[in-house]
């Protein structure tokens, strides 16, 4: 096992690693650029270095930086978190290079998985039903003719997308040109990859994503699916588990079609494999993230397996030492992402309680939140015995959460989960839109 893990992240995941780690006995490295200097994950790890300005390319993206922090604290291994560098197969490279273990699967799975486009054959072939769709389409032109082909409306995709980036409905061949240079350049702003896919757009859907976790022994374990259809312009709001709207015999069905692709293709680590569940309650392969994800929390509390520990063990070349029939899906897990809506200073924290209630969160009272980084300030999950009572509990909390100097969309989510169609379950990606 490591002595000392570098963090090459910041937030509430940061926090959370440092947790995890604290817990396993293992010293932390946390790196952080100057806007984050006073930030809490800087004051948990046992040691603390800047690498840089504010600007993310110029610090937590700067990989040359984390290398050398973490060769000059001694740390055998980098956890990279959600983000920034968790799925760059050239950072991953570095690592193993310069002695280091990468925290994630290595450079060749990574590189191999991440193109989407051809992501969809490999999963084809290992058993998976997947979306009608094509490769990485060269021109305008190409993008058009393909889209005939399929049918509209069609999704364009960047191949190596990510956190709802790069993502367009196309209704008609009118929509496509202009479509097509938005996607292509804020895929090249968000990845550096230009290269876009297009798929056949399903509709109604559901977002279902199963929570996997495979060692270098060839023991691949499910961890059960989450909801995540709760989404604004393809940015996630809300997440839970079980999903209301799968039954045990389809559960059972999907993990077991997972379990064997993931055993195919060969993967080890932690990944999560992403679908869309149409009405007729067929589940359609779209993605693999390669990464911890950023509501693995709902998962933890339906099973009670700590998956950033497993992550870390998996990448020492520890052994999962429990079997798929040994994990139990206990009640009902729901967690909603408190985001903010503009910069601000906090004045004043005030975090709900009792049991089963959890906060991840970096926020400490007088933190100021930049323009420079994501806007999600912490993650309120809630557990229970029922969905129903689940729900009680999480407005009972949303309530209580008081974050006080930052605009925060606390007040939506409030609404969001005391909507009608949120209780019955009978909601979908279009939820948000109408």
């Amino acid at each position: 096992m490591f002595s000392k893990i570098l963090i090459a992240n910041r937030g509430e995941i940061a926090v959370r690693i440092i947790r995890a780690c604290r817990e396993m006995g293992i010293s932390t490295v946390a790196v952080y650029s100057e806007a984050d200097k006073n930030a809490l994950h800087v004051s948990l790890a046992d040691e603390s270095y800047c690498i840089g300005p504010s600007e993310a390319t110029e610090s937590y993206l700067n990989e040359n930086r984390i290398i050398s922090t973490a060769m000059l604290t001694g740390a055998q291994a980098i956890h990279p978190g959600y983000g920034f560098l968790s799925e760059n197969a050239h950072f991953a490279r570095l690592c193993r290079k310069n002695g280091i273990v990468f925290i994630g699967p290595d450079p060749e799975s990574m590189e191999s998985l991440s193109d989407k486009a051809i992501l969809k054959e490999v999963m084809a072939n290992a058993g998976l039903n997947v979306i009608a769709g094509t490769k990485a389409v060269s021109s305008v032109q190409e993008a058009i003719s393909k889209a005939d082909e399929i049918g509209y409306p069609v999704m364009l995709k960047a191949c190596a997308g990510g956190g709802g980036r790069g993502i367009r409905l196309i209704q008609s061949k009118e929509e496509l040109e202009p479509a097509y240079l938005q996607a292509t350049a804020e895929a090249i702003s968000s990845f550096g990859d230009g290269s876009l896919y297009l798929e056949k757009y399903i509709y109604p859907a559901r977002h279902v994503e199963l929570q996997i976790m495979a060692d270098e022994a060839g023991n691949v374990v499910c961890l059960g699916e989450r909801d995540c259809s709760m989404q604004r312009r393809n940015q996630k709001l809300i997440e839970e588990t079980p999903s209301p709207a799968v039954n045990t015999n389809q559960r059972d069905k999907v993990i077991k079609q997972a379990i064997n692709a993931i055993k195919k293709i060969g993967y080890v680590g932690v990944g999560t494999l992403e679908f869309l569940l149409d009405n007729s309650g067929n589940f359609w392969f779209m993605e693999m993230n390669v990464r911890l994800q950023v509501e693995h929390c709902v998962t933890e509390l339906l099973t009670g397996i700590d998956i950033v520990k497993w992550q870390i063990r998996i990448s020492a070349g520890i052994e999962l030492d429990f079997s798929q029939e040994q994990i139990k899906f206990n009640g009902s897990a729901i967690e909603c992402r408190i985001n903010a809506l503009s910069c601000g200073t906090l004045n004043l924290l005030h975090v709900p309680g009792g049991p089963f209630v959890r906060f991840d969160t970096s926020l400490i009272n007088g933190l100021t939140v930049t323009p420079y980084y994501d806007s999600l300030l912490g993650k309120l999950i809630v557990h229970a015995k029922t969905r129903e009572e689940a729900i009680r509990k999480m407005k009972a909390s949303l309530c209580e959460l008081v974050i006080d100097g930052i605009p925060t969309n606390i007040e939506e989510q409030l609404r969001i989960i005391s909507d009608d169609r949120f209780i019955s379950g009978r909601y979908d990606l279009t939820f948000m839109s109408k």
